[in-house]
């Protein structure tokens, strides 16, 4: 028993002690997040620019069909990317394709990108995504600070620039829109289940709003060689990582002790 007192000791200092470098929660993360809004309407009369270089309206993208929205930067150096590749792959696996049963945009927040990046992105995922009609299914855009601030406010996506890294902390996730605007559902994380994004299209079409959902965020903000300090996201993996091997070796002494007992 005393070996199991010291596990459950260590486990609680693993929980309770902040690891060293992490970013403060106070700090720049203070302000970031994504807050559900359920059944209200983002702006539709927005205007950005498409991967073309073209100006649209967001009204363009709506009417007919429920929309995913995703919020990155083209030029993020840690999740954003892993964000478009789990809703990739949750897309590949529902029976419903982008451009004819849904729409999908994916909407810069950095105002300093251009069309010329998110042309690049548009043809890296949609090699990634292989099905027909996503070129006119799924759209990446940019836009000026206005209209960025604006539907971001509207989505409950907070973010912050951080002018020491050059980079942006931000939360990850998805949104599911009505066809007419409305915020129908939010996924947090990284991967998305396709089975409960396909019924939140299904839900969404006829304009019925989903439940508000747990947030578990992961927030982005990377490691910064010049003080030492992790971003959030691999601390909190680090820790998971630490109680689970601390649950399993507890399990493992248990089990050892019993057996020796009989």
């Amino acid at each position: 028993m005393k070996q199991i007192s010291i596990l459950l000791c260590v486990s609680v200092l693993l929980l309770a002690t902040p690891a060293k470098g992490q970013v403060s929660p106070s700090g720049i993360l203070a302000d970031v997040g994504i807050d559900q809004r359920l059944n209200e309407a983002i702006p539709l009369d927005l205007v950005f620019r498409d991967e073309t270089g073209n100006p649209v309206r967001l009204s363009d993208y709506f009417g007919d069909k429920p929309v995913i929205l995703s919020l990155v930067y083209f030029k993020c150096p840690m999740l954003c990317t892993l964000t478009l590749n789990g809703l990739v792959r949750s897309m590949r696996a529902t029976s419903f394709d982008a451009g004819k049963e849904f729409t999908v945009l994916t909407v810069s927040f950095d105002p300093r990108e251009t069309p010329i990046t998110a042309a690049a992105m548009k043809r890296v995922y949609l090699n990634e995504y292989r099905k027909p009609d996503a070129d006119r299914g799924w759209h990446f855009l940019t836009g000026d600070e206005s209209s960025i601030r604006d539907l971001t406010r509207s989505v409950g996506f907070r973010y912050q620039y951080d002018p020491a890294s050059g980079q942006w902390a931000h939360a990850t996730g998805i949104i599911v829109l009505t066809p007419t605007g409305k915020i129908a559902q939010y996924f947090y994380g990284l991967e998305y289940s396709a089975r409960d994004l396909r019924l939140s299209l299904v839900e969404s079409a006829t304009g019925k709003i989903g439940s508000p959902v747990d947030r578990i965020l992961l927030y982005c903000f990377s490691y910064d060689p010049a003080n030492g300090k992790y971003g959030v996201v691999i601390m909190r993996v680090l820790r998971l990582v630490a109680v689970f091997t601390a649950f399993g070796l507890g399990t493992l002494i248990l089990t050892l002790a019993y057996r020796h007992r009989k």
